[in-house]
């Protein structure tokens, strides 16, 4: 039977919380919000960093919304300096959100646009239309 080696063997060992961060800014990720606490500190965090903050307001049921998840994390990582949420809308209830998926798309706390529906097209052009907003 083959050894099988340590897994900490196998990661990059960082030294300081800089190189962890940087190392985490390059893995752009989705970040699921599932309490009004969390969606109230990344909310924050866009706003104190200036970013542009997209919401994916989903539903697990949602067919659509399964589809065009995975095009919304590839965009995560191609927009690195864009925060990117996710919302299940039974989760969080606050939002008055009829159909999925809605993108919201806000800058220093405010909705500045929106997109209702699955539109794999009109997504990443609007995300790099406000992106290079100031």
């Amino acid at each position: 039977m083959p050894e099988i080696a340590p897994i900490k063997a196998k990661l990059p060992y960082l030294r300081d919380s800089e190189k962890l961060v940087s190392a985490m800014a390059e893995e752009a990720t989705v970040i699921s919000c599932h309490s009004v606490e969390q969606w109230n500190q990344h909310l924050q965090s866009a706003i104190e960093t200036k970013k542009l903050a997209v919401v994916d307001f989903t539903a697990t049921w949602c067919g659509p919304c399964r589809t065009i998840a995975p095009i919304f994390a590839e965009l995560a990582k191609k927009f690195p300096n864009v925060l990117f949420l996710k919302v299940d809308v039974d989760e969080l209830k606050d939002w008055a959100i009829e159909a999925m998926p809605t993108f919201i798309f806000l800058k220093d706390g405010t909705i500045i646009d929106k997109i209702v529906g699955a539109n794999k097209d009109d997504l990443p052009k609007k995300i790099e239309l406000h992106s290079n907003k100031n």
